[in-house]
């Protein structure tokens, strides 16, 4: 890039933008997955799995067995630790009138069948058979009731899963945005150049396959846009080549006349009416292409039959070809070639490429037309057995103002327009145009139009 500033700062904008949005995101979704797991931590119901414990999994079983809790402490271990009975050794189980059933683990002692007064700092979990109180197990204010373990040893892992989650997301987005964010901000960059005027302006192939599709996409747009700057360029300084030589002459010869250096008779005005002509010419030329370019040419499409539009065109050359000495044949398809065109239109590009190719064709040589039925399509070849051109000429043979021999005069070669017409007329209708060398000698250039 020819712009490497432009191009770190824009890099640097999408990157911190995009890093913004993603950290939002995974912020949003660990804050929803805490706060579920918080809700469903401290805010128990009867299908929190965190409420069933194993301890009180037991007592609502021996309650359901036993109808009462009286007798309890037979079903509790007194070494197992799976039911939590460590936390027995200092719980108070309490029936359904709040009455002392086991103080710390104990059934005999003062407290026993006493009502129960709580402390400021007990923790009491109740004990619930399908919303029914059926009693309550007390844990004084030194101990951590299992309830509360429970859900601390479930917070805990979910707490670091989650973070851990997130940290490598946010590692993966940075990863992910950065093949992303580079070849976005070349050709963000690569635009503003291309605005700025900098049609030279192209953007490095690389990253994911939509980032090198959108990359291809802008440098064959920068391409077309170089390519059609270029032409226009040219196209300008033709034009200014083509006027300034009638421009020139006409003004010598009347500059002449009026310094009484040339008398104003016949001889000397005429050459400036000639060159008016050929001004006209050109610059109705230039305005048939314009238009054409722009698709803006009328047409008036009719059923034409190719054969006779050939066989007239031939008719229109016959004597300019008698005069060069060049035969001048026509070869038409069997029966009706019929083609939706306009004749006028057509015959003014037939006109051109048969002019074309008797300009340049030696004294002697043959110019055919042929007609000729194909698939969907009606093809219409003018060939000669001229010189031809260099291959590497060819795909420029219908440019505006191009000139095989770069050399020659605008009176021998015409301004160069009237094959870049023909081109124009003939795709506009749906057809199409191309030139090639023929292997024995000469050109051949080949007009197809829909059957």
């Amino acid at each position: 890039m020819k712009h490497p500033e432009t191009v770190a700062s824009i890099r640097n904008r999408l990157f911190l933008l995009l890093l913004r949005a993603f950290t939002l995101v995974v912020s949003i979704l660990l804050v929803f997955v805490l706060a579920v797991t918080a809700f469903f931590a401290y805010f128990p119901s009867r299908f929190n799995p965190l409420d069933r414990i194993p301890l009180i999994d037991r007592l609502t079983t021996y309650y359901r067995i036993s109808g009462t809790l009286a007798g309890a402490e037979s079903i509790m271990p007194p070494i197992s630790r799976e039911f939590g009975d460590e936390l027995w050794q200092s719980a108070t189980l309490l029936d359904d009138q709040n009455r002392i059933l086991v103080y710390q683990g104990q059934t005999g002692g003062p407290y026993v069948g006493q009502f129960y007064i709580p402390g400021a700092q007990d923790t009491i979990i109740p004990l619930k058979i399908e919303g029914e109180i059926i009693g309550a197990l007390v844990f004084d204010q030194g101990m951590r009731p299992i309830e509360s373990r429970n859900r601390a040893s479930f917070l805990t892992p979910v707490i670091f899963i989650s973070i851990f989650l997130a940290i490598l997301t946010v590692l993966i987005g940075l990863l992910l945005t950065r093949r992303f964010v580079m070849p976005l901000s070349e050709v963000i960059a690569a635009a503003r150049a291309l605005a700025a005027g900098d049609l030279t302006t192209r953007v490095p192939v690389s990253g994911p396959d939509d980032m090198r599709a959108l990359s291809d996409t802008f440098n064959h747009m920068a391409e077309a846009l170089e390519r059609s700057d270029s032409e226009r360029r040219n196209m300008l300084a033709d034009i200014a080549h083509e006027l300034r030589t009638p421009l020139t002459v006409i003004r010598g010869k009347l500059e002449g006349i009026l310094d009484g250096v040339y008398p104003p008779d016949e001889d000397h005005v005429v050459p400036v009416l000639e060159e008016t002509f050929l001004l006209e010419r050109l610059v109705e030329d230039l305005r048939l292409l314009t238009l054409a370019e722009s698709r803006q040419l009328p047409f008036e499409y009719r059923d034409v039959d190719v054969n006779l539009l050939a066989a007239k065109v031939a008719g229109l050359f016959q004597c300019e070809a008698e005069e060069k000495g060049i035969r001048l044949g026509v070869e038409t398809a069997p029966g009706t070639a019929s083609a939706q065109i306009d004749p006028q239109r057509s015959e003014q590009v037939l006109g051109n490429i048969v002019s074309n190719a008797l300009r340049y064709t030696p004294e002697g040589g043959d110019v055919n037309l042929t007609v000729t039925k194909e698939p969907g399509q009606i093809v219409l070849s003018v060939s000669d057995n001229g010189p031809g051109l260099p291959s590497q000429d060819i795909p420029h043979m219908f440019d505006r103002f191009w000139r095989g021999e770069k050399s020659r005069s605008r009176a021998s070669g015409g301004a160069g327009l009237g094959l870049a017409i023909a081109r124009q007329l003939v795709e506009a209708q749906g057809g199409e145009i191309h030139a090639e060398n023929l292997p024995e000698k000469g050109l051949k250039v080949r007009i197809s139009f829909p059957a």
